[in-house]
């Protein structure tokens, strides 16, 4: 039988590949030591998950940290030009803003704190529910007192312990499965609460804008514009609002979804200056000694130039998706082997289809070095199968968890891609003395394979990927998905049931799901449904804050191996690290949860907040900065209606009248005070108080 090749199964909760994989999640070392290729180091899994959200803070101190035993969390620390961790260069006395972990003489927290933390805390709550932002670390930041609202507690919100979402996150196993287990909590519940709850499509996406209303609570503005800049842009800036003005809904989203039609940015152009990025798989392979000399380390360029194409591209509805595939269609950049091929996954695979057909990018895919080194597909030949790709291509990458699938298909799955590898020149190849001949049957697909010949071999494994591509679960699992992204974290089911129809009809091109989402009342309905992930706050900062790639004239730039432009990346790369949520940086193939409630950490956000006072500061040199008292072209002289222009420059909408009363607490000055373009020097503190606004934490 054909069941009698396949190892004994582990058990499925420790996650213990064959093969060897390096980085741990701790934030994988230091970044400025220069890793060669090929080193070892523990497993992925072994280091436990990126620093997300602990479970304890929604389930109750009786549950166990998420993942495997981790090291401590790193308190905040500087990325300077030097790198992170080397000292922040001297200032001024009485310039910028303190941290929000510094004490004043008597050893109280500074005001400011309280102030900051009154502001983002809010970001928690999506809709203006009481109880979701104050999770016991952010509590903490208040000292003795507690603050209204706790959103921690263990009561499963559906009623069944049997789902994800009676679980903790680290006992469950795929993409959906995680914001499954993380919506199970109490907070989940409070955003259940206020999603919308159904829907209908529209002949076009302006139609459905203009015939939705708004009934959610929420703090952002009703503003259909800029709802769809924030959803489908990692950042509404001055010129994506202006495009969408002069265009119309429709034609803007049309000119995204052909992103071959929009001209490359100036960043985008500058990408030249990051070495390793034009060079093949086959140079990379043989100029190894020679990058290793440089200290260069493709992997990690690979991911500054994701984040300079997320900042500074046009085509930010393609960048998005790129995004969302890296996490759905999961290669980790930091694995035995991505140093040499994680960049052609990421041109060849993930950006080639990400607005195309998703069966072709699996298909693809399958056949690339990197996901059969990743999941050690190159290992699996018939007298000794690997099944890892069998599994996650099954509960990852197609039909889910909830599929339909059993342990006998997962085999039989096994068996049938046996024979796929890496010729010596690092190229894909099929091995016909290495691949399992005989039936086969999987999930309702069924093959003779009855020959080794690499032709029909090739052919039978690319029409079984095709076969759980197209099933109608992973249509239902990629709409989910897609939903659970731009929608809402709870996305209504009549959304997803319409979006994996078309899906169907479509035979699997996203071009149609997408537009069939925008035209949906519920999309427009979501206002203020999504909390921006780490990354997605950084990065949203320096879009709004008109950041331009060119080095500025303080830079210095003491690094003749790297250009201004590539040591900026490197930084903000760094500090991302330091977040928690970079891109490709989960090691593990489940990609990064997707839902507010995975990232309520308390020193993510103040230092997140940290690092927006330092780019209003300038103090990133590598880059050009717009000084913030030039952010408002003609500043009003009352500090009111000055923290009004300047909460409509950054985020496209005034504040609450709440909010605006702590921003002007923060200055130190009443809504009628005279001021000056600097705000009688407290422009810096004032902006990055309304940077840590939940106007500025929602998308």
């Amino acid at each position: 039988m054909a069941d009698q090749n396949v190892p004994p199964r582990r058990p499925r909760d420790d996650r213990d590949w064959d093969g060897r994989q390096h980085h741990n999640a701790d934030g994988y070392g230091d970044p400025n030591t220069p890793a060669p290729y090929g080193y070892d180091s523990p497993h992925p899994y072994q280091g436990g998950y990126p620093a997300q959200a602990d479970p304890r803070e929604q389930y109750g101190e009786g549950y166990p940290p998420v993942g495997h035993p981790a090291p401590a969390p790193r308190g905040p620390q500087w990325v300077g030009p030097e790198g992170l961790g080397r000292p922040a260069p001297a200032r001024p006395a009485g310039t910028g803003l303190p941290t929000l972990d510094h004490d004043d003489e008597s050893g109280r927290k500074v005001g400011r704190r309280k102030a900051m933390v009154a502001l983002g805390g809010t970001a928690a709550v999506v809709a203006g529910g009481a109880a979701l932002a104050m999770t016991p670390q952010i509590r903490g930041l208040f000292g003795d007192e507690a603050a209204a609202g706790d959103a921690t507690g263990s009561t499963v919100t559906d009623g069944t312990a049997a789902r994800p979402s009676g679980q903790q996150p680290s006992t469950v196993r795929t993409y959906t499965e995680q914001n499954e287990s993380y919506m199970g909590s109490r907070a989940g519940e409070a955003l259940k609460k206020n999603a919308p709850a159904g829907g209908r499509s529209f002949s076009g996406p302006a139609a459905a804008a203009a015939a939705t209303q708004v009934t959610v609570k929420t703090v952002l503005a009703k503003d259909p514009i800029l709802h769809l800049a924030r959803r489908t842009t990692f950042g509404p800036t001055p010129a994506v609002i202006a495009d969408i003005k002069n265009q119309g809904i429709d034609a803007w989203i049309r000119a995204q979804l052909a992103p071959e039609k929009i001209e490359p940015s100036k960043a985008e152009l500058k990408l030249a200056e990051l070495p390793t990025q034009k060079l093949t798989v086959q140079q990379l392979r043989t100029q190894r000694d020679q990058l290793n000399e440089q200290g260069a380390q493709p992997e990690r360029e690979m991911v500054d130039a994701t984040i300079a194409r997320q900042i500074w591209s046009k085509r930010q509805l393609f960048e998005v998706m790129v995004d969302f595939w890296n996490d759905f269609l999961h290669v980790a950049a930091d694995f035995d082997g991505g140093e040499a091929y994680r960049n052609s996954f990421d041109q060849d695979v993930v950006r080639k289809h990400a607005l195309g057909s998703y069966p072709e990018m699996l298909v693809a895919a399958n056949k690339h070095p990197a996901l059969l080194i990743y999941l050690n597909q190159k290992d699996s030949r018939k007298d000794a199968i690997n099944e890892n790709l069998a599994r996650e291509n099954l509960e990852l990458y197609s039909v889910g968890v909830d599929g339909g699938y059993k342990e006998p298909d997962v085999r039989q799955a096994a068996m049938l891609q046996t024979g796929r590898g890496i010729d010596k020149d690092g190229k894909y190849v099929f091995k016909p003395e290495q691949h399992y001949v005989g039936k086969v049957k999987i999930l309702g697909f069924t093959h003779p394979n009855n020959s080794a010949d690499p032709k029909k071999a090739d052919a039978a494994i690319d029409a079984y990927i095709t076969y759980i591509a197209l099933h109608p679960s992973t249509a239902k699992y990629v709409a989910q998905s897609l939903a659970t992204r731009f929608v809402s974290d709870t996305p209504p089911k009549s959304l997803v049931d319409r979006l994996a129809k078309i899906y169907i009809t479509n035979n699997g091109l996203i071009k149609p799901v997408l537009m069939a989402m925008f035209c949906s009342s519920e999309f427009w309905a979501g206002v203020g449904q999504k909390v921006r992930r780490p990354m997605e706050y950084l990065v949203a900062t320096y879009r709004t804050l008109g950041v331009s790639p060119d080095a500025s004239p303080k830079h210095n730039n003491g690094d003749s191996k790297r250009t201004p432009y590539a040591r900026g990346l490197r930084q903000i790369h760094d500090k991302l690290r330091e977040l928690g949520h970079y891109p490709m940086g989960q090691p593990t193939p489940d990609g990064y949860p997707d839902v507010y409630v995975a990232w309520t950490s308390a020193g993510t956000m103040v230092n997140g907040w940290n690092e927006a006072g330092e780019v209003l500061a300038g103090n990133r040199t590598a880059f050009t900065y717009t000084a913030p008292e030039k952010l408002v072209a003609k500043p009003p002289a009352t500090a009111g209606a000055y923290v009004d222009a300047l909460s409509q420059r950054l985020v496209g909408q005034k504040l609450s009248t709440r909010e605006k009363n702590l921003i002007l607490g923060v200055a130190g000055v009443p809504a009628t005070a005279k001021v000056d373009a600097t705000f009688n020097g407290a422009i810096t503190a004032v902006a990055r108080a309304i940077l840590a606004s939940p106007q500025h934490h929602l998308r």
